[in-house]
């Protein structure tokens, strides 16, 4: 018996679409194996009835990262297996990784990192960031959550919500990347290493979430091979072992800058693209049977 993994939906991240825990519920299906979607945060459970875990839609971990890391630690002890595997996803929620990343020599959309209480000082963000506008979000986040987007210009405005956002936890101030507003961010998605599908993700006009629940639209896409090439390289050194890999970048004057490298619950367009189902088919099929 297999789990697929997934969180106790309130409609914050899953409005408007495809349920994916369905499609691997019926992927699984049609491979014969017996499973049950059950949430991580259900302290009820018996984890160590199932034979692996296919961590899924754990959508709302950052919303309660304690208790995930104190779940994370209990599914260690009982040693079966998971996909991806718990050390890969603590090293990947936190936003921390992005430095690790970018000190390898990748190209990456980083910034500069606030600790919890640390005073924040417009010089140092000022010498550290080259753009003019930038944007400021949780190490450990996802939805665009207590995400801001401003122009330096106007510190005095919010620099005192931007000090009492980094009062309360970790905190990441990034440039912002103008392409992403112009063009949009992609996704390329890969199974067991090797590339599926991509998308590109356009946010709604005057934004800059390309969310689909702030108006950002969504189409699939056939990446350029220096892209493809770009995103490989970074599943092959950071992902090699994970059985799905959704590589999020930028195009900038033509080269691929990674933006956020999703290792634990990404959304994997598994709708979009004729390809994508069965290239998950076969990748569950060659971990699971």
């Amino acid at each position: 018996m297999i789990a697929i993994v997934s969180y106790v939906s309130v409609g914050a991240y899953d409005s408007n679409t495809v349920d994916e825990d369905k499609i691997l519920s019926s992927i699984l299906e049609d491979l014969g194996i017996p499973h049950e979607i059950m949430p991580w945060s259900d302290s009820t459970v018996n984890w160590s009835k199932y034979s692996g875990l296919l961590i899924k839609s754990t959508w709302d971990y950052f919303d309660y990262y304690p208790e995930f890391l104190a779940w994370i630690e209990k599914i260690k002890k009982l040693e079966i297996p998971v996909w991806n595997d718990l050390d890969t996803v603590l090293w990947n929620s936190s936003k921390s990784y992005l430095k690790e990343i970018e000190s390898k020599g990748f190209p990456v959309v980083s910034g500069v990192e606030l600790k919890k209480g640390e005073q924040v000082s417009f010089e140092l963000l000022e010498n550290k960031i080259a753009t003019d506008y930038w944007v400021v979000k949780p190490l450990v986040s996802g939805g665009a959550k207590n995400t801001l987007k401003f122009h330096k210009s106007e510190w005095d405005k919010v620099s005192q919500k931007v000090q009492e956002l980094v009062d309360q936890e970790d905190f990441l101030i990034q440039p912002f990347i103008k392409e992403v507003q112009e063009v949009g961010e992609y996704s390329l998605l890969f199974f067991n290493g090797e590339f599926s599908h991509a998308v590109l993700k356009s946010p709604a006009k005057e934004d800059f979430r390309v969310q689909h629940y702030f108006g950002g639209t969504i189409h699939n896409i056939n990446p350029s091979e220096e892209m493809k090439a770009s995103a490989l390289s970074l599943v092959q050194e950071f992902a090699s072992k994970s059985l799905y890999a959704r590589v999020d970048g930028v195009d900038i004057n033509g080269v691929f800058h990674l933006m956020e490298l999703e290792l634990i619950e990404p959304y994997l367009f598994l709708a979009l693209d004729e390809k994508a189902i069965p290239n998950y088919k076969r990748a569950l099929a060659k971990r699971l049977l």
